[in-house]
This record gives C-alpha cells, structure tokens and sequence, in this order.
C-alpha cells in the first residue's frame, strides 16, 4: 500500500490514511436530496469522492462505498419547520411522494452514469430505515440526551455539550450559539433553539409520516446518516466524505448523535470538498442560480454559451484541488475542454509512437511524480499537470527531437490508461460518438424493417431481425414501434 494523506477536517490537518481494517475501507458519503434536477453543485461531491473511490481501489484497498439519497425528512431552509422538500415537489407536480423520489433519482443516476461516476457498493434509501432510526433516537433517549416534546424528540445540545463537546468538526462554540438565537428562547416547543430534531409530530397536513412510540411523524434529516453509515460500516468507520455546506449543521449533528447513542464517534477521518460558485456566490437550487446538469450538457442555458459534454464538466472539476473553491464561467468550462482534447491527442499520439533502443524520458519519475501529487489529499490537479508535461515529452519523441525504448513506451502507456481512465475516469467524446453512432443506425435498420412490416414484405422484415440477432442484437416488437438490446 501507498502512503495516503489525507486533509481530516476533524482535526484540521493532513494525516496519514491508516484504516481500521486493512485493506479493507469504509467510506461513507452524503448523497442527494431527490427533490429536483442534479445541478453542477451536485457533481462535484460525486467526482471527488469518486476519485477517492478509484484511487483507493488502484493502491490496493478493498473499499464498500455507501452513498444515501435522502428522501424523508429533509424540510425547506434546513430547519426542524415547514415542509418536506420532496412533498412539497410532490404537491406542485401532482404526484405521490415517491413518485417524486424515483423519477429524481432516476435523472440523478442517469447524470452520474454521463459524469461516468461509478455506482456505489450500497445506496440506501432515508425512508427504507424508519424503524432503524427510531432505535437510534431510542438509544439517545434512554442516554439522557433527548428529551420528547408533544410527540416531538429533540436532541439536548447543552446536556450532550456537558459531556463532550459540540461544535468541534464546525469550531463553533455552544456559547457563541446561545448568543446568535437568544431573542428566540421561550419559542416553540424545544428546550434551546439550536436544539435539533430527532423525530418530528407530523402537522395534519404532512404527506410523508410514519407511526411511533412518540407520534405519527417523520425522522429528523440528521438522523439518516448517522443510522444508514454505522448500519453498512460499522460503529466505527473510516471516512465521512460530503460538500463543505453539510459540514454545519448536518455533520456536526451526526458527530453528537452517534456519540450520544454509541459512546464514541463513529468516523476517523472527515473529508470536505469545497463549492462551485457563480461570481463567488454558491450555486444552488435555493438561491436560484443553480444550472443542472441536463442543461450544461444541451446548452440550454441563457448563462452557457454552448452545450459541454460530461467530461468536459467532469475535467474542469479535477483540474482543481477538491479543497479549493471552483468558480463557474464559461471561458473556465471551454479552457477544460480545450486542456482535455490536449490530453487526449496526445495519448492517441502516444498509441502511433515506435520504439526506438534508448529513452530520453524518465517514465518511472513521472509516475512517481503523479502518485506523489495524488498520495498527497488526491491533489488531481497537480496529477493533470505532471501527465500535461508527459504529454510534451510525447509530442518531442513524435516529432523526433526524444525517444523511447520498448519497456518505457509500454510503461507510459501504461501510466497513461492508469491514470487518466481508471483513476479520473475521464473517457474520450470520440469513442461516445461511435456508440451514438451504432445505435443510431441500428434504430435506422430497425424503422426500415418497420416500414416493410407495414408494407407487408415480411420476408424483409424476417431477414432483418435474423441478421440482426446474429449480431447479438434482440428486438422487442412493441405496439407503437421496437425496443432492442444488445444480449
């Protein structure tokens, strides 16, 4: 194994990686709302942590990913009040919750397989762990860290404070909070504002609610992730991974809770990428600027200038530390792709070199140099800049100012599909395009073979879908026209 470093938010430096059970990872990440279309926001979570997914597995770990779609419990502003985002969706569209959450979580999905991020090892859902979750704020209760309020359970912030500490993963001091919602105490039904709920009375109108010992109601957002990591990791884990906007209160709060419920924390390491942001704003779907993903890759946009395709976004997100702040314009989008059909054109000059009986490159430091720059907080940045100055050493032996020997131009190549496919999991638009290509003229085959079955020539139509199936292309005829796939 190499040595991996890793920026803990926790304790606000890098440390070495060193798992609980090597080489076995458990690695827990925050995945979305389904409430609405993925914007750009929501694909730089999932590269980074792909990342870490990928190079994890390339060094030699066994890693289970677990990555959560919340679909219960998460109300408008992030607030124990007011309504469940995904029913709200679900009243505007006129559709049953889940309705909602399924055909959002399709289109996320479907953005990821185009972001060409891998599926997690589990993706549990909020609402399939109901009963679960109540355990878990059973355990808080019976701990004397909660306290139940008209049906309602909260989370006794100043009780747990006494005993560990609150605040530690954000810096924030219970004091300094106590300060910031003084005018608000007295209000409402919790001891303290900055109290949070565990399990919430649903009001008569609320769609989304459940039965329990306290009330028919519904799971706090907190609480899911706390209950859903340690379910499929263990009570101790490896690292927690999320944007930095989770990182208060939702993290904070997953810190206290398994804490109180547990007796220790759950995570070793905290991992945090940072925004994308839209003139130093944070893009998102509350403050009205967010772009989603669909839009980026048709163009339609009046803020895009053109439609960019999925690894350009995904390019321009690793060509920035995961730490650092991105922010969005057009002139960044098309210097990635610019920067990205360098490198591609240069790995397919590298695939037309022959070997000559002596190197002029030093292929073993590059590859050091770009294990060192990911080993380093999975600085993709500086990797792309180390396989950027390969690609000058490639085009010096093309043009036959360099050379390189048989074992070096094996390794290079070698260092090149490591990294720029399996590790950054960038794929080439070219190779898309004949894909696109193929089952274009597989649907144009299969019209014409609609057209002779309306014509009645069905010996044509016949012969299609045997020569068809002998290229292992099934057809499905449907009442208004054909579905096929590849057996």
């Amino acid at each position: 194994m190499q040595d991996l470093y890793i920026y803990n938010t926790l304790t606000r430096k890098k440390e070495k990686f060193e798992p609980l059970s090597p080489p076995h990872v458990g690695l827990y990440v925050c995945g979305p709302t389904v409430y609405g279309d993925a914007h750009l926001g929501h694909s730089r979570p999932a590269i980074t942590f792909d990342l870490l997914f990928r190079y994890l597995k390339h060094i030699g770990y066994r890693v289970r990913y677990v990555r959560n779609i919340t679909d219960v419990g998460h109300l408008v502003n992030d607030a124990d009040e007011g309504e469940d985002k995904i029913a709200k969706r679900a009243k505007v569209e006129k559709l049953e919750p889940m309705e909602v959450v399924q055909l959002y979580t399709n289109r996320y999905h479907q953005n990821m397989r185009q972001l060409n991020v891998l599926e997690p090892s589990i993706e549990p859902h909020a609402s399939g762990h109901i009963i679960e979750q109540q355990i878990f704020a059973k355990k808080i209760l019976d701990n004397g860290y909660a306290y139940v309020t008209n049906g309602s359970v909260y989370f006794d912030v100043e009780k747990y404070n006494k005993d560990y500490q609150y605040g530690k993963l954000s810096g924030r001091v219970l004091e300094d909070l106590k300060s910031d919602t003084r005018q608000l105490d007295g209000q409402g039904e919790k001891k303290n504002p900055f109290d949070f709920a565990l399990w919430k009375k649903a009001s008569p109108g609320h769609i989304m609610q459940w039965p329990s010992e306290w009330s028919t109601g519904f799971p706090g957002w907190h609480l899911e992730c706390s209950v859903m990591s340690t379910k499929y990791l263990g009570e101790q884990f490896d690292i927690h991974g999320g944007g930095i906007d989770l990182l208060f209160p939702h993290h904070e709060c997953e810190i206290a809770q398994s804490t109180a419920a547990l007796g220790k924390e759950s995570v070793r390491y905290w991992m945090h990428n940072n925004l994308i942001t839209l003139n130093g704003q944070k893009m998102g779907k509350s403050l009205g600027n967010a772009i989603s993903l669909d839009e980026f890759f048709s163009g339609k946009h009046k803020m895009l200038d053109k439609p960019y395709h999925p690894m350009t976004v995904r390019f321009f997100i690793l060509q920035a530390h995961y730490r650092s702040t991105l922010d969005f314009s057009n002139e960044a989008l098309q210097a990635a792709e610019k920067g990205l059909d360098r490198l591609f054109n240069g790995m397919e000059t590298l695939e037309n070199i022959k070997p000559s009986g002596k190197s002029t490159i030093n292929v073993t430091e590059l590859k050091e140099k770009c294990h060192k720059a990911m080993n380093d907080d999975l600085n993709s940045a500086m990797a792309i800049a180390h396989l950027s100055d390969g690609i000058r050493l490639i085009n010096s032996i093309e043009s036959g100012t360099g050379s390189i020997n048989n074992n070096d131009l094996n390794e290079l190549k070698e260092l090149y599909q490591d990294f720029v496919f399996g590790i950054f999991g960038l794929y080439t638009p070219k190779v898309e395009s004949k894909k696109d290509l193929s089952a274009k003229l597989i649907d144009m085959i299969l019209n014409f073979r609609l057209d002779a079955k309306k014509n009645k020539d069905f010996q044509t139509s016949d012969n299609i879908r045997k020569t068809l199936n002998k290229f292992g292309i099934e057809i499905m005829d449907k009442k208004d026209g054909f579905e096929w796939k590849i057996k």
